[in-house]
C-alpha cells in the first residue's frame, strides 16, 4: 500500500485561494446580473426619452409653445431609428435606416430577433391626443458590447489579483509554518537515547497539542527504555550466579575419582541446566509481555477446562511428592482473552504451590463463578509467604529469604502481569484452613460480560 503524502503549504494554498476565487467568481456573478440590469434600464430611458423628444417635435405648431409631454416614462430618461405614425395608420416621418412597415406592433417596451436585422429593441408610444404614435428602436449589440466590456473589467482585476494573492498566502503560510520547520530539526538533530520533552510554549496554539502528545510518546519510549535496562541488568545478575554454579558442579564432575561421586555431580549439574533453562524460558515469557499495552486478538477461554489440562500436566510433579491434590472446577466461567497466556498464569500458580508444599502436603485449586465474576485461587499448606512481604513478591526478581525456597522470582511477576492485561487482580492471603498460602486472581465483570457476548 502506497503512503500519500502532501503538503501542508500547499493545501492551505489551495484551500485560500479557492476559497478567493469562488468569492470572486460570485461577487462577479451577481454584479454582472446587476450591471446588465442597470445596463437595460439606462438604454431603455434613452429610447422612451427620444420618444418623448420626437412626440414633442412632431405635435408641435409653428408660433406655438411646445405642450406637456405627460408623465414621465423612465426614471433614467434620456435613442437608433424612428417612425413617426397617425392615428390612420400612415406613416409621417422616419429615419433614413428604418423601413416603411411599423417597427413593432406593441405598446410600449418589445424585442424583436432574426437573422437579417438582428437582435433590436423597441419602444412605442402616443401622445396625448392619440393622434400621433411614435417608434424608436435601437440595436441590441449596443448593449451587449457594453455588457462585455463590464464583464470584462469585473475579470481583469482577478486575473492579475489572484496570482498576487496567492503568492502572498505562499509567503504567509511560510513565514507561519516556520516554526514546524524548526521543531523538525530539533526533532531530527536528536540521537536515539535523546528523549527530553520538547517545549511547547514556544510553538504556535495549533501544534502545542501535537507537541504534548509527542512529549508523551517520548516519556513512554523512555520508561520502556529504562525497564529494558533494568530488565536485561537483572537477568545478566540472576544469569551470572546459576552460570557459575554450573560451571562448579561441571568441574566437580571433570575431578571425581569414582563414578558415584561423577553420577552425583552430573546429576547435580543437571538439575542447575534445568533450573537455568526454567528461568530463561521465564525470562522471554516477560520479555513477550512487557511490551503489550492490550491483549491481542482476545478469545473466549473456558477456564475451568483450561484449569484441568494444566493439572493434568504436572500430574508427574504432584504424585512424585505424594500430594494431596483436589481440582474444583466449575463449569461455566469463560472470559475474554489469551488462552495461552491463561494457561501460564495458572501453571505458574500451580507449579509453585507444588515446589513449596512439603511432601504428602496437600494443594486445592479451585474455580468458582460469583455473580458476573471468576475466582481462580491456588491453596497450599507450604511455608507460606509473610505478610509484609506479599506486595513485594509481585515485583520481578524478588525472592524469599529462604535458602531452602528454589526459585527465580519471576513466576509470581509473571502472574501479576498477565493478570494486569485481563483486567484481573491478584490477592494473596492466608490459608485459612491450614498453615500455607492462598492465591486468588479475580477477574472482573467486564471482561466475563464481553465474553458471553461473542
Amino acid at each position: 500500500m502506497s503512503t500519500v503524502w502532501f503538503s501542508l503549504r500547499r493545501r492551505l494554498l489551495g484551500l485560500l485561494l479557492g476559497g478567493v476565487a469562488a468569492a470572486w467568481l460570485v461577487t462577479m456573478v451577481f454584479s454582472y446580473i446587476d450591471a446588465h440590469h442597470e445596463v437595460d434600464e439606462l438604454f431603455d430611458a434613452q429610447l422612451a426619452q427620444a420618444a418623448q423628444t420626437l412626440l414633442a417635435l412632431a405635435g408641435h405648431d409653428e408660433g406655438d409653445d411646445i405642450e406637456e409631454l405627460g408623465d414621465i416614462a423612465h426614471k433614467y430618461q434620456r435613442r437608433l431609428r424612428f417612425q413617426i405614425w397617425s392615428s390612420s395608420g400612415k406613416l409621417l416621418m422616419r429615419s433614413k435606416n428604418a423601413p416603411e412597415t411599423p417597427l413593432t406592433a406593441t405598446n410600449g417596451f418589445s424585442e424583436t430577433r432574426n437573422r437579417e436585422e438582428g437582435h433590436w429593441r423597441h419602444f412605442s408610444q402616443w401622445n396625448g391626443d392619440r393622434s400621433l404614435q411614435v417608434q424608436v428602436s435601437e440595436n441590441h449589440h449596443i448593449r451587449d458590447d457594453l455588457i462585455g466590456h463590464i464583464a470584462w473589467r469585473l475579470l481583469l482585476p482577478a486575473l492579475f489579483g489572484l496570482p498576487l494573492i496567492g503568492l502572498w498566502v505562499w509567503l504567509a503560510t511560510r513565514q507561519g509554518l516556520s516554526s514546524l520547520d524548526g521543531i523538525a530539526r530539533q526533532i531530527a538533530s536528536r540521537e536515539p537515547q535523546q528523549l527530553q520533552a520538547l517545549n511547547p510554549a514556544s510553538a504556535p496554539e495549533e501544534i502545542r497539542t501535537m507537541l504534548e502528545a509527542l512529549n508523551g510518546l517520548f516519556q513512554r519510549v523512555a520508561s520502556t527504555l529504562e525497564a529494558e535496562r533494568r530488565f536485561t541488568a537483572d537477568a545478566a545478575h540472576e544469569l551470572r550466579t546459576p552460570l557459575a554454579a554450573l560451571q562448579a558442579q561441571l568441574q566437580v564432575a571433570l575431578r571425581a575419582r569414582d563414578n558415584d561421586e561423577r553420577e552425583r555431580s552430573l546429576a547435580q549439574l543437571q538439575s542447575g541446566l534445568t533450573r537455568a533453562s526454567h528461568l530463561v524460558d521465564q525470562m522471554l515469557q516477560l520479555a513477550r509481555l512487557d511490551p503489550e499495552s492490550s491483549l491481542p486478538d482476545p478469545r473466549p477461554v473456558d477456564l475451568a477446562a483450561l484449569a484441568e489440562e494444566v493439572c493434568g500436566e504436572l500430574g508427574s510433579a504432584i504424585l512424585a511428592k505424594h500430594l494431596d491434590f483436589d481440582l474444583q472446577a466449575v463449569a461455566g466461567c469463560t472470559i475474554n482473552g489469551q488462552a495461552e497466556w491463561l494457561r501460564v498464569l495458572m501453571r505458574n500458580l500451580v507449579d509453585n504451590a507444588i515446589r513449596y508444599t512439603p511432601s504428602g502436603g496437600q494443594i486445592v485449586v479451585s474455580l468458582t463463578p460469583e455473580g458476573e465474576r471468576c475466582h481462580f485461587s491456588v491453596r497450599d499448606n507450604g511455608p507460606g509467604i509473610p505478610a509484609s512481604e506479599r506486595a513485594d513478591v509481585l515485583r520481578r526478581f524478588h525472592r524469599l529469604n529462604h535458602e531452602d525456597q528454589p526459585g527465580s522470582g519471576l513466576g509470581l511477576s509473571i502472574v501479576s502481569r498477565i493478570a494486569e492485561l485481563h483486567g484481573a487482580t491478584v490477592v494473596l492471603a492466608d490459608n485459612e484452613a491450614a498453615s500455607g498460602l492462598t492465591i486468588s486472581v479475580h477477574f472482573n465483570a467486564g471482561n466475563q460480560a464481553l465474553a458471553s457476548t461473542l
